[in-house]
């Protein structure tokens, strides 16, 4: 290891170090935190931190030092805790100060008592973040985290800690010998919140992971403690994720790597089960419902707390790339990438072609949209949104779902929704306030940037939304606003707030979309497999691990690039556009040269350049004719509007 190992299993001795040598001066939470930073900054120590990603609850040992890769999916009200308390011994009257920083429960002896009435007693304030895996993660990328971890571990009840306080050794006891939980604790006290005394149920036993429990046929199916996942279907840890600085830099929906201190004390559940006329309840707290108080004190076995020590924002999940792009030891990596973009440009387009069957404009097209993102935002228009309607997909086949598997190989994070009546009329799509629970539920469409949303609309059928309660068609208009404004308006009951994205939508579908897209590609396959199902997975295997990685890099790199046009070419595309209108004045609106910029901006970023040359201007308008006049030969076959 790159280093001592006592910071990774015994965190709060540290803390206890630098609080010991600064008393209540602050200098020691800035200590603490710099220490950590610096460690973690040594050669590969993020990996010999455990991630609750990749290791089961029960390998962890509490109070260890974890981190976390999640997505802020509720913000709950911030909470008071003793951030510094002095005890007394009952016999010897003897006065210690502790820190209750980065604790759930206060540590006493066993002859010892928290003085609440001390006037060295601080009340301070935390901010607590429901936080859960990230939605659509996939596959990959799970396994590439996995793999570059070194963390060591093992099964917490075959671990046998030498830990030098005694309330710690308390504290490990309790996962070996449960019937002794209650007796050995009957010093410590809660330092949170005091409605975090309150909760449900028994202590349920460690699990190692946690499904939502929800269903596309049966949204309305939870478990007993749903774990508010968006996405049906997700594993994975819950955690709360409390933050003791500088929470206002983070919002709702923000992926984050958090790194602090794992409790899963067993006593949290044994507090929970408390009397409600404990002498330490606050009587406003009685005013929270049972539902309020079970859904933000869940049992910790199932939803462990983390004390957060350093917490970032992370500009994306891709494993393959430095996490911080623009940090100066990223530079080499990225300059080594780009001198070989070109041939990875060119198999990637191969690749493509391949699974669009052939059809190589389509596949143009699809990179095009893979490498799209909203780099600003114009007053309420989102610009760099590009999303795309690939109509002409064949009906009742598994082709779309095929492609949706081959999406799901290259982005770091997807979903496939099914565009059909019953999906419409039944699924929650979005999030919405329970003043009961006082909490957000989720809905499908609280994703994270830079997700890619495919919404297969060739399973739709003849039929009716709901309108009694209007799911249906508040569904509905929920993907055109997501499509249009990159935005979902959440439901607060008695209004509406909106939450700006930036998810990649693209739409399969047999005719033209029944939702607003960017830029239709009728598909024109070129050969029809006998056997799709066949093809397509040789598809998949015929490519080299190797070469799916560059491919993986190259959509997540590029989109991340900063790009910008000269006052030159801006004057050259000006005229070009005047022109053009001369010619015809009816061949192109503001419209189509708005998209002409955006096809032209993400096909120069597609060969690696930052700046738009007249080459790429060019290669856009062609690109475009050769789109419009499929358009136009299709609707003439047909004979009506696609």
């Amino acid at each position: 290891m790159p280093c001592g190992d006592d910071w990774l299993n015994h965190p709060l001795g540290i803390v206890q170090g630098f609080f010991a040598q600064n008393g209540l001066s602050s200098d020691w939470e800035k200590k603490v935190t710099e220490y950590f930073k610096d460690k973690l900054k040594e050669n590969n120590a993020t990996k010999w931190v455990p991630s609750l990603n990749d290791v089961p609850l029960h390998y962890l040992k509490p109070n260890s030092f974890v981190k976390f890769r999640c997505m802020v999916q509720d913000m709950f009200d911030p909470e008071f805790y003793m951030g510094v308390y002095e005890t007394v011994d009952a016999n010897t009257k003897a006065r210690v100060l502790h820190f209750g920083k980065y604790r759930d429960i206060t540590e006493c002896g066993p002859q010892q008592e928290v003085d609440l009435y001390s006037a060295q007693t601080t009340t301070l304030e935390r901010q607590t973040f429901y936080c859960v895996p990230v939605p659509g993660e996939s596959a990959w990328v799970k396994e590439a985290y996995v793999s570059a971890s070194q963390a060591r571990v093992s099964p917490s009840t075959s671990y046998t800690p030498s830990r030098h306080k005694r309330s710690y050794e308390d504290d490990e006891d309790m996962d070996l010998h449960p019937s002794k939980q209650k007796d050995q604790h009957a010093g410590l006290r809660h330092t949170g919140k005091v409605g975090d005394l309150h909760g449900y149920g028994e202590p349920k036993r460690l699990e190692t992971e946690a499904s939502a429990g929800q269903h596309l046929n049966s949204p309305n199916c939870t478990p007993p403690l749903d774990l508010n996942f968006p996405l049906p279907g997700e594993k994975g840890p819950a955690c709360l994720v409390k933050v003791y600085e500088n929470w206002d830099c983070f919002k709702v929906n923000d992926i984050l790597e958090v790194y602090g201190i794992l409790s899963v004390d067993p006593v949290l559940s044994i507090l929970n089960n408390e009397e409600k006329d404990s002498s330490l309840l606050d009587p406003m707290e009685c005013m929270d419902t049972l539902e309020e108080q079970r859904v933000h004190s869940p049992p910790a076995s199932l939803v462990p707390r983390i004390h957060v020590i350093l917490a970032q924002k992370l500009q994306h999940i891709n494993p393959l790339l430095p996490a911080y792009l623009k940090e100066e030891e990223s530079k080499s990596f990225i300059s080594g990438f780009m001198s070989e973009l070109s041939p990875v440009r060119a198999e990637l387009l191969g690749f493509l072609t391949h699974a669009l069957l052939g059809d190589s404009l389509a596949a143009e097209y699809l990179i095009l949209h893979l490498i799209s993102t909203v780099y600003t935002r114009r007053d309420v228009l989102p610009l760099g949104k590009f999303t795309v309607n690939l109509s002409g997909c064949p009906r009742n086949s598994t082709f779309t779902e095929h492609i949706y598997q081959i999406i799901q190989q290259l982005v770091p994070a997807s979903f496939r929704l099914q565009m059909t009546i019953e999906n419409m009329n039944l699924l929650k799509l979005i999030p919405h306030k329970d003043y009961t629970a006082n909490r957000l539920v989720s809905g499908i469409l609280q994703l994270s940037n830079n997700t890619s949303l495919v919404i297969d609309e060739t399973l739709l059928e003849q039929g009716q939304l709901d309108t009694p309660v209007a799911k249906g068609v508040h569904n509905v208009t929920a993907l055109g606003n997501l499509i249009t404004w990159q935005k979902v308006d959440y439901d607060f009951n008695y209004h509406q707030m909106e939450f700006p994205c930036n998810i990649n939508v693209l739409i399969t579908s047999e005719g033209r979309s029944l939702l607003p897209s960017d830029c239709q590609v009728h598909l024109q396959p070129q050969i029809i497999p006998p056997n799709m199902e066949e093809y397509m997975s040789s598809l998949l295997t015929a490519v080299l691990p190797s070469v799916l990685n560059k491919f993986r890099i190259y959509l997540t790199l590029l989109r991340l690039l900063d790009y910008s046009i000269s006052d030159e070419v801006t004057k050259a595309v000006e005229d070009d556009f005047v022109e053009m209108r001369k010619n015809d004045p009816q061949s192109i609106t503001a419209d189509d040269l708005h998209r002409l910029l955006v096809v032209a901006r993400f096909l120069s970023l597609s060969a690696g350049q930052t700046t738009l040359s007249r080459e790429r201007w060019l290669r856009a308008k062609q690109l475009e004719s050769l789109r419009k006049t499929r358009l136009q030969q299709q609707k003439c076959v047909n004979g009506n509007e696609l």
